[in-house]
């Protein structure tokens, strides 16, 4: 049975995830609004949209990926390996990533310069405020196994 603490910290966590998504979409909108009112283009390269299209399928995949392997994260017993699963094992934040791939390919699809720059200022936003935000109440949550996850997989 959960106590009033974990579910607390629970709430913390996404609340923290919540906070980081919708910057990276209004970020993403703001983008798209400086595109439309400035039109600045990033290459006339045909190997744009391809790339994009690249993007967008692994960004996509990348999300799915960590839901589901967040989803069954074994609460029992935790320990470094806990952790350590699927996505997880190359990034602590594989949702985030996969969102910027998201913006970027999108960016890259119809050639715009703000998205694209959306999606650089949302990821570094993302890692320096609410990433941290959400490793430390994980930190609180799990203690040393995950401090000895975030030593292993440092990206």
């Amino acid at each position: 049975m959960k106590t009033e603490n974990q579910n607390f910290q629970k709430h913390r966590v996404h609340e923290t995830l919540a906070h980081s998504y919708s910057l990276c979409f209004a970020l993403f909108l703001a983008g798209a609004g400086l595109d439309i009112a400035f039109n600045f283009k990033v290459s006339d390269s045909f190997l744009m949209a391809p790339i994009g299209v690249f993007f967008l399928i692994f960004g996509t995949f990348l999300i799915l990926w960590a839901q589901k392997t967040s989803r069954n994260l074994k609460k029992e017993n935790i320990s470094k390996e806990t952790f350590y699963h699927g996505p997880y094992k190359y990034t602590r934040g594989p949702t985030h990533w996969g969102i910027f791939f998201l913006i970027i390919g999108f960016g890259m699809i119809v050639n715009t310069l703000f998205i694209i720059l959306s999606a650089l200022v949302s990821l570094l936003v993302s890692k320096f405020t609410f990433l941290d935000k959400q490793e430390k109440l994980l930190e609180e949550k799990y203690g040393a196994p995950y401090r000895e996850y975030k030593k292993t997989v440092k990206f």
